[in-house]
């Protein structure tokens, strides 16, 4: 059994009373993009050195190891955007692949990590009130209409990982999301450009190893 926990007006208590889905845990390894500069895919792959966890409070999944699932065109499109910016350290767009354990994952496609991760924004809003600290906000870039800087969010899921430590005792290993971006696919449409799939990894024992990205082999079906 796990322990969940929601807030109260009496405070935090724990769902001792709720067992734990069979669909909550994703035993399956995945496969995700990592894009940077290609100086750092060498290395990685050489073994001289380890991706390094983003700490930024703007990061859109708290801070961790970030991948894009299963894209390596997406994780191509964002070391291009990188190159572009000033002082950027991505000179050489490229991508390096990994293959992922989720482990104990805070998968925000689940309704019930949905449901902890409100309950953390609601414990973040009292904080702030209680500390006279202003409250984060998500906020745009140039001419962009999509929330690049997510202050809010990251804010709130790293208030849902002290949350998660102090009553289960137990780190979560990844977080996991969908996110809606980019301008429509066409007029109308529910669908963006660059709708995509991110993993936040937080354990670097999830990662169990990485690869260089193939080309298909057109002699073959893609199985």
């Amino acid at each position: 059994m796990q322990a969940f926990w929601i807030k109260t007006g009496t405070g935090l208590h724990i769902l001792d009373n709720m067992d734990e889905s069979l669909y909550s845990r994703r035993s399956n390894l995945v496969i995700g993009f990592h894009g940077c500069d290609r100086s750092v895919v060498e290395k990685v792959i050489a073994g001289k050195t380890e991706l390094i966890a983003s700490t930024n409070d703007y990061d859109w999944l708290g801070h961790g190891i970030y991948f894009w699932e299963n894209n390596e065109l997406r994780a191509l499109q964002y070391a291009n955007d990188m190159m572009g910016r000033a002082h950027s350290s991505v000179k050489c767009p490229a991508v390096i692949g990994a293959i992922i354990d989720l482990g104990y994952c805070m998968d925000l496609t689940d309704s019930l990590y949905l449901g902890e991760l409100k309950e953390s924004y609601n414990v973040l809003v009292e904080t702030c009130r209680v500390t006279g600290i202003s409250l984060p906000t998500n906020s745009t870039i140039g001419i962009s209409e999509d929330k690049l800087l997510r202050r809010l969010d990251c804010a709130v899921i790293e208030t849902a990982h002290q949350i998660n430590r102090e009553v289960s005792g137990r780190e979560f290993d990844s977080v996991k999301g969908v996110f809606w971006e980019g301008v429509e696919l066409y007029p109308d449409a529910g669908f963006r450009e660059k709708n995509h799939i991110q993993i936040c990894v937080r354990n670097p024992n999830c990662i169990k190893g990485f690869f260089l990205p193939r080309k298909l082999d057109m002699n073959y079906i893609n199985p």
